[in-house]
This record gives structure tokens, C-alpha cells and sequence, in this order.
């Protein structure tokens, strides 16, 4: 096999940047290690910035999106039993963010791929990137029991923190940047309306909650947009700061409702609606960063390149912000014949990425609690939301990160 892009890895990153190649003229491959089915129901995160909307939309991808995703103006923070709203359109000049889940758009590129792009392999392990400080680099895969090739004149790594591409680059030109926090997430879905229209994040001394929710199934409402439906249409997604290394079966429904209630507690008559759990699970929690992201003609993008806390949401929008940047410089160097802007992708990249690694660790140092915390800390947490809900420069830095960094 030939191609001008090879790319590893069908998740949404991989997979739009095959549109965004397929719309600039440009000839692509893909290949994936999972089959369709693992790919299109996977579950990741759910919040889409400004910025990936507005791609989605341009790459076409954008009309069940706008449809059947729920656009939300702001978020609410809680702390001391207050409330406070951070409204996004008034901080920013008319930002928002989409609740739309990543399975879900992992489902529409799939389609589109299949239907207009190149070719989506299924179940294709990389093996290896070879010869990528040539200008004739090759992904050695595996593919329905037998190994083949495909030659490219790049390759660009969307295949997560455990794939390929990323050891290919020689670890003596390689910097690694982490923290691992000693909390992570207790996540559950539950068959109950939201009880509230926004995204709820709460600061308690027993530790952080969030209120979020899912967009309801679109088979159940073909014709009408879920902006339309009632809340009652929606599925509860809630977490709970747990302990590192805790298992999800050492909590029960009542124990996890009971500590909800008690997290998002408030001095009005806030009620927290219970309901059946249909799955939990826990999200340990990391920040990572791996420097550079390109060797020769080797490309990372998203998870290959980077990890963070979900605290922020920025996890899926990094990288798509990452194959924008490639798109745009690839077609720049068909147009005009100069690398300048592929030679700048890490550089241009990391940018965003340590912009989104900062919000990411700001909003998960301010919110949880850290095991140990003094009171002296715990003051300072309380001192810092005091300041993001009573001024408008503190507030408009929070609306600016949560609603998305420009890209490139």
C-alpha cells in the first residue's frame, strides 16, 4: 500500500484529520488496531470547545452534532454552599461549548470516511514506524493475519499513550513532562434527568464532585433537536474524587448518592435527583506531555503527545487542535512548496498544549482535595473560587480556557 498521510489510529483525532486531508486534496490512510464496533462505542469525553465545533462544522461533520448536541453558556461553581454561574458568551465575546459525546463523533467521521475518504482499516495493529528520519517513512501492520506495509511520505501518530508511533522517536532526543495525582474519579451514568441544565463542578472539604450529563439516544427523538427536548430526555453523568487506586465495586448506589448529595450541597433548596446506575468506573488522573512531537516525518497528535486531567475537558479538543495544525501546514507546503509550517508543528502545538496542561492543572488543584490538605490550603482554595466569583478578569481567564485556546 501507498499513501501520502499514513495515520495510526481511528479515534477522533485520526479520523478528522483524514477529512481535513481528504478537503485539501490530500490522499490519507488509516489504520486501526480495535474493530468498528470497540471504535463507536468507546466512552471518552464529552465537551467540545468552540474551536472543534466550529471544525466539525467546516469539515462537515458538524449537522447530528448541532442537532443532537446540547450547547451550553456556562458552568456552575460550588463551594461553602453557594452557587455561582461563569457565563462564557458574556466573558467571551459570544463563546460556548457543546455536550457531545466523542463516541458520537467517532461515529459520524466513521461514516463519512467510509462513504467519501480513503481507506479505514479495522482491526490493523501497527507494528512499527519505520524509516521515519527518511523522506520515506513505512507503518508495518497486521492485518487479517498477515503483515503488510504502507508507505507514506508521513506519518502522523494518533494512536494513543500506548501505541507505536511515540517510541519510534530515539529517547536521547525526548523530554518527558508528568505529574500523577493521588485521586482519581469515580464516574457513573445513571437512568435520571440531569438536575441541573449545566455542568455543576463542586468544591467540598470531602473532596470534588461534577454534575454533567449525557444527550439522550437520537433513535428515541428522529425528529425533533435535543436542544428541544426536555431535561427529563437526558441521562445523569456524575463523579466523585475517590482515593487513588480505588474499586469502583467498593461503591454502592447508596453510598455514591449519598456523597453527591452531600458534595453539591447548597443553602437553597437544590435537590439532587437518584436513579438507577447503569455504569461506574474510575479515571485515574495524570498530566503528561512528551517533547518534541515530531521526528523527521513522524507527526504525534492527541494522547501520543499528551495527557491531562479531565478536570478541564481539554483531552479530545487538544488534539484536534494538533491535526488542525498538521492539516494547515501540509496544505501549506502543497501550495507553496515551503516546510516552514510542518518544521514549526511541534513548537506551534506545544503552545496550546502547555496553555491547556496550566487550565487543566489550575482547575483540578483548585477544586479537589489533596490528601493532607492544611488548613492553610484549604483557606487558599476557598480564597481563590472567592476571587473567580467576584471578579470579572478572574472569571473571563476561567471562560476563556474552558471555551477553548485558538489553534496554531
Amino acid at each position: 500500500m501507498r499513501t501520502t498521510v499514513g495515520i495510526i489510529g481511528a479515534g477522533p483525532a485520526g479520523l478528522l484529520l483524514a477529512r481535513l486531508l481528504l478537503g485539501a486534496g490530500i490522499d490519507s490512510a488509516v489504520l486501526e488496531s480495535r474493530d468498528r464496533a470497540y471504535v463507536e462505542r468507546r466512552q471518552r469525553a464529552g465537551i467540545l470547545e468552540q474551536g472543534t465545533a466550529d471544525v466539525l462544522r467546516a469539515a462537515g461533520v458538524g449537522e447530528r452534532m448541532d442537532r443532537e448536541g446540547l450547547r451550553h453558556d456556562g458552568i456552575e461553581l460550588r463551594f461553602a454552599k453557594r452557587r455561582h454561574r461563569v457565563d462564557f458568551p458574556a466573558l467571551t465575546g459570544g463563546k460556548s461549548v457543546t455536550v457531545y459525546a466523542q463516541t458520537e463523533v467517532c461515529k459520524d467521521l466513521i461514516a463519512l470516511q467510509l462513504k467519501e475518504g480513503g481507506p479505514l482499516l479495522f482491526e490493523a495493529e501497527a507494528l512499527a514506524v519505520e524509516d521515519a528520519g527518511t523522506d520515506r517513512p513505512r507503518i508495518r501492520f497486521r492485518h487479517e493475519g498477515r503483515e503488510d506495509v504502507l508507505d507514506c511520505e508521513y506519518v502522523v501518530g494518533c494512536d494513543g499513550f500506548w501505541g507505536v508511533a511515540r517510541k519510534t522517536i530515539p529517547a536521547e532526543l525526548t523530554r518527558v513532562f508528568e505529574r500523577t495525582y493521588p485521586f482519581g474519579w469515580l464516574g457513573i451514568l445513571a437512568d435520571v434527568p440531569p438536575s441541573h441544565d449545566e455542568l455543576v463542578y463542586a468544591r467540598h472539604d470531602r473532596g470534588f464532585a461534577l454534575l454533567s450529563m449525557r444527550p439522550p439516544v437520537s433513535r428515541h427523538h428522529p425528529s425533533r433537536e435535543v436542544a428541544s427536548l426536555p431535561m427529563e430526555s437526558f441521562v445523569s453523568r456524575l463523579y466523585l474524587q475517590v482515593p487513588e487506586g480505588t474499586d469502583a465495586n467498593e461503591w454502592g448506589e447508596e453510598k455514591i448518592w449519598d456523597e453527591l448529595q452531600c458534595r453539591f450541597e447548597t443553602a437553597d433548596d437544590w435537590r439532587l435527583q437518584r436513579g438507577p446506575i447503569t455504569h461506574k468506573s474510575v479515571t485515574p488522573m495524570r498530566s503528561y506531555v512528551h517533547e518534541p512531537m515530531r521526528y523527521g516525518r513522524l507527526f504525534l497528535a492527541g494522547d501520543a503527545a499528551h495527557i491531562v486531567p479531565p478536570t478541564g475537558a481539554k483531552g479530545l479538543n487538544l488534539a484536534v487542535g494538533d491535526v488542525v495544525t498538521f492539516a494547515r501546514a501540509l496544505a501549506y507546503e502543497k501550495e507553496t512548496g515551503s516546510s516552514e509550517l510542518l518544521d514549526a508543528y511541534s513548537e506551534t502545538c506545544l503552545r496550546r498544549v502547555w496553555q491547556a496542561e496550566r487550565f487543566s492543572y489550575d482547575m483540578t488543584t483548585l477544586l479537589h482535595r489533596a490528601p493532607g490538605a492544611t488548613p492553610f490550603e484549604d483557606r487558599l482554595q476557598l480564597a481563590r473560587l472567592e476571587r473567580l466569583t467576584s471578579s470579572r478578569a478572574a472569571a473571563t481567564d476561567l471562560a476563556e480556557g474552558y471555551t477553548g485556546f485558538p489553534f496554531g
